[in-house]
């Protein structure tokens, strides 16, 4: 019977996260992973073809696993704006819980050598990213938002925006404030389209002309 292997792709990419997130993409190398996790540079060879597979692994990866979870709270409330809320301060929420690979994606798909991919990881790549993009845009429509500048906005309030709190930290070398998620929020909803003024009913009547005399009279004493 086979051993299992000792050292398995996940344990390699971990290893290669952290290494990205302390050095940069420049410190993954095969030989840097094998160290840092004590296998034999043989093992690192047998899971990844070379280093440009390794470094396309380790950036899809990182940035599946944050694209999953932010889709899914795109889609998580009927009132888009509850749902815009909560994609904001999953931003936050996940960078803090997840520092390496928060710092790792402070860098670009082109950091990790992305030309030289092979067609396997690019088509990866670019249906994430399809994804992730097609739930923001449906979220905008559900709030409204019609045109580009409109479209601008709400890419710049669910995604721009949260990031650039973290990377400003990140870059600092400080941790993200207890207040973030918040400022997060509400700097995305002030960035949100105006909610539609209630319509009149079907008479196209401001409700105060349907009303009787009494109803009238008493609502002008109220206002007396």
């Amino acid at each position: 019977m086979a051993r299992p292997p000792r050292f398995d792709t996940g344990q390699l990419l971990d290893a290669a996260v952290r290494l990205a997130a302390s050095g940069g993409p420049a410190s993954v190398t095969m030989s840097a992973v094998a160290q840092a996790v004590g296998a034999p540079s043989g093992s690192v060879y047998h899971r990844f073809s070379g280093r440009t597979a390794l470094l396309a692994e380790v950036w899809l990866r990182t940035v599946e696993r944050f694209q999953e979870g932010y889709t899914a709270v795109l889609g998580s409330h009927d009132d888009p704006r509850l749902a815009a809320s909560a994609a904001s301060r999953h931003v936050i929420a996940w960078s803090r819980h997840h520092p390496d690979e928060a710092a790792l994606l402070l860098y670009g798909a082109a950091d990790f050598d992305r030309p030289h991919w092979s067609q396997e990881h690019t088509a990866r790549a670019d249906a994430g990213n399809r994804r992730t993009l097609a739930a923001v845009h449906d979220l905008g429509k559900a709030l409204g938002a019609t045109g580009e500048q409109a479209r601008e906005r709400i890419a710049l309030a669910l995604i721009d925006l949260p990031l650039s709190i973290v990377r400003r930290h990140l870059r600092a070398g400080t941790e993200l404030p207890p207040h973030a998620e918040d400022l997060a929020e509400e700097c995305t909803a002030a960035l949100l389209p105006p909610r539609a003024a209630p319509a009149f009913p079907a008479t196209g009547k401001n409700p105060a002309q349907d009303a009787g005399p009494e109803e009238q009279r008493s609502g002008d004493q109220d206002r007396g």
